[in-house]
């Protein structure tokens, strides 16, 4: 249900609304939908029980991430006073026991974490951070390959479907769509 292709769980959060130019699918519906989305994440390790406020307040957080990483100028001060406020809650609580790390808290400080990775990322030079090349995908990611030259999010979606279009192209002798 989850995608974490992004390498940054901001980026990931923000790629929670899947498709945002042409038909939006929301993955995080409920707040089980944010439990389970926090746990896939890593941020906790078991689901905190997210109510209503918690959904909305990822939500928020999710457009203020990606409003700020799509800015392409001076930040928009709303999204910023969102991350920051968020970043403010304490941080998931993190204990090691002879069985491993342990994550736990509130569905707010996971939420806290993944503010704190945006403005960390924000912070820093982003000129690696790009949105997927297929047409209708707005998701985003950090672009780590060798000499910068990743083009889709991921390939189990978008690069595959990319690849099979070109093929498919190719046989046909026509140029694949979108090109």
């Amino acid at each position: 249900m989850f995608v974490f292709v992004s390498g940054n769980v901001a980026l990931d959060l923000a790629g929670t609304l899947k498709w945002r130019r042409t038909e939006p699918e929301e993955t995080l519906a409920t707040p089980d939908d944010l439990d389970a989305w926090l746990v896939a994440a890593g941020l906790l390790d078991t689901p905190p029980g997210a109510d209503a406020f918690d959904l909305a307040t990822a939500r928020q957080l999710r457009e203020a991430a990606y409003a700020l990483l799509t800015a392409g100028g001076p930040p928009p001060r709303d999204a910023l006073a969102i991350a920051n406020q968020c970043a403010s809650s304490p941080p998931v609580t993190l204990t090691l026991t002879p069985g491993g790390l342990h994550r736990t808290g509130p569905a707010g400080a996971a939420l806290s974490d993944v503010a704190r990775a945006l403005l960390t990322l924000l912070s820093e030079d982003t000129a690696v951070l790009k949105e997927c090349a297929k047409p209708a995908c707005t998701r985003l990611y950090l672009d780590r390959s060798r000499g910068a030259r990743r083009t889709w999010c991921g390939m189990r979606e978008c690069g595959s479907q990319a690849k099979m279009a070109a093929y498919r192209a190719r046989r046909r002798g026509s140029p694949p769509a979108g090109e």
